[in-house]
């Protein structure tokens, strides 16, 4: 099946030339024909892309020398290195692609922008300065550098107003003459010296005027993608496909039970507060106190549950166990309740084997509103409700510190992999959070001095909830489970 983003008749290909440059502003989209298994390949590459930028701009100094091994290590494994042509086109394709799935909300956008404008500072810090002259000027950034003469006619000046400039390093570092509009925010910030209606700014501080042009420029085609949504939505092929792509999960199947029954339910008490991740602590301690969960949690953690070893079996007599101690008889429970539950496990309906939720999921579908208890705690809790329950959990003022850190940046993932770090002792995890599963298995290889005692067997890798599930998404499993 072939996908059509566009297309011209010429007899070659009109980005040919584009994918000679070493850098680009994304200012032309593909044109080209491309599969829809290549669409999605490109997507979920480009995705795990900007995850590892993510991850790597909180957890190092950005743009320091460790970041940026850290960095060319990363996009090593990632298979995504910026060498000419063919990873050109997967770069370009792969970005245009993301546009339409993160064009959708202002929390997407954001997020997106993000990222785009961290792995767009570091590949242009990384070229020569040719290059970077070179990449002005084609996109209309006409900045020239001062010659030798000029340096030396203004060095004092350049010297006194350039913060981060020696006398030694004036004579090697580049200037480039700027109109100071351009510049406004190194002005504000004293960082250049004014003439002529000119700023000169050395080559290190460039960067900053050439990622302002371009977080606007991706900024404004974002919303113009947003409003041809309606046009790329009526396509069957591509609407679910998108949808997917903004909340997808990338990293283990944990749908797969190869160990089932291995956990009795007698130990999910202790285990809850050992090794859950804190959405699924929250669900199990309100499920306790309340004898009942709302829909919404009876997904989340349902499937949690199913996904860290606990059988059908143990299932519907964990939950008829619970709910029976509130308002629901055991008979009610059989009639309401344990159909959904059996569903859930794939027995029933359509018998689709259901997968656990990933962060991303957690995090952006289905909100909690009052009295729910599913979500995300560090995206969907009140910041002082947070700190509350941070402090009752006995995680020290400090670590609550920069958890919060983490949930004001919006990187609720890394703030609840420090959770992890500082409830297990742990100074720096090797694993990056993608799921509460996963945090589950972590948390029992810490425990357990580094082996994982609950799984025998590690699931290959693979991209969940692929175009092949997006037919079996939480919606009949939501209707099932709605509360009469």
């Amino acid at each position: 099946m072939q996908f059509q983003r566009r297309h011209r008749k010429l007899g070659t290909n009109p980005q040919s030339e584009l994918y000679l440059q070493p850098l680009q502003f994304y200012g032309e989209p593909p044109l080209e024909n491309i599969s829809l298994a290549e669409f999605e390949t490109f997507a979920v590459e480009r995705l795990k892309l900007l995850k590892t930028v993510e991850n790597l701009g909180v957890s190092y100094v950005k743009h320091s020398s460790q970041y940026k091994l850290k960095m060319d290590n990363e996009l090593r494994l990632l298979h995504f290195p910026y060498r000419p042509d063919t990873k050109r086109r997967k770069d370009h394709i792969s970005h245009f692609i993301l546009r339409l799935a993160y064009c959708q909300t202002e929390d997407l956008r954001r997020w997106f922008i993000q990222q785009e404008v961290d792995l767009f500072r570091y590949r242009f810090t990384d070229l020569p300065p040719q290059q970077k002259l070179e990449f002005l000027h084609k996109n209309n950034l006409k900045y020239n550098t001062l010659s030798d003469k000029e340096k030396n006619e203004l060095s004092d000046k350049l010297l006194m107003s350039s913060y981060s400039v020696s006398g030694v390093t004036v004579e090697k570092l580049e200037f480039y003459k700027v109109p100071f509009q351009d510049a406004l925010d190194l002005v504000r910030s004293r960082k250049v010296y004014l003439k002529a209606g000119f700023a000169f700014v050395p080559q290190q501080d460039i960067v900053t005027i050439v990622l302002n042009d371009f977080r606007t420029r991706l900024s404004k085609a974002l919303a113009l993608t947003a409003r041809s949504l309606p046009a790329v939505h009526s396509d069957e092929r591509l609407h679910p496909l998108l949808n997917h792509l903004s909340h997808a999960y990338l990293g283990q199947d944990y749908s797969i039970q190869k160990n089932v029954g291995k956990i009795s339910l007698e130990q999910i008490d202790s285990l809850s507060g050992k090794s859950f991740p804190l959405c699924m602590r929250q669900l199990h301690q309100a499920l306790r106190e309340n004898h009942h969960l709302r829909h919404g949690g009876r997904m989340q953690y349902g499937l949690f549950l199913k996904g860290i070893g606990i059988s059908l079996e143990q299932a519907l007599q964990f939950w008829r166990s619970e709910f029976i101690r509130g308002k629901v008889d055991a008979d009610k429970f059989d009639k309401a309740y344990a159909y959904g539950i059996r569903h859930m496990y794939g027995k029933e309906g359509k018998r689709a084997d259901y997968t656990p939720y990933s962060c991303m999921k957690v995090i952006l579908s289905n909100p909690p509103s009052q009295g729910d208890h599913h979500g995300c705690p560090f995206r969907h809790s009140d910041p002082e409700l947070l700190k509350q329950k941070l402090q009752f959990y006995k995680v020290s003022p400090s670590s609550i510190t920069q958890i919060m850190e983490l949930v004001k940046g919006m990187h609720f993932q890394l703030a609840c992999q420090k959770y992890f770090e500082v409830t297990h002792n742990v100074e720096d995890s090797s694993f990056s959070l993608s799921h509460p599963n996963q945090y589950f298995i972590e948390s029992q290889k810490a425990l357990g001095g580094g082996k994982d005692p609950k799984r025998d067997v590690d699931v290959p890798q693979k991209v969940q909830e692929t175009s092949q599930h997006l037919a079996e998404t939480a919606e009949d499993l939501e209707a099932l489970f709605k509360d009469g």
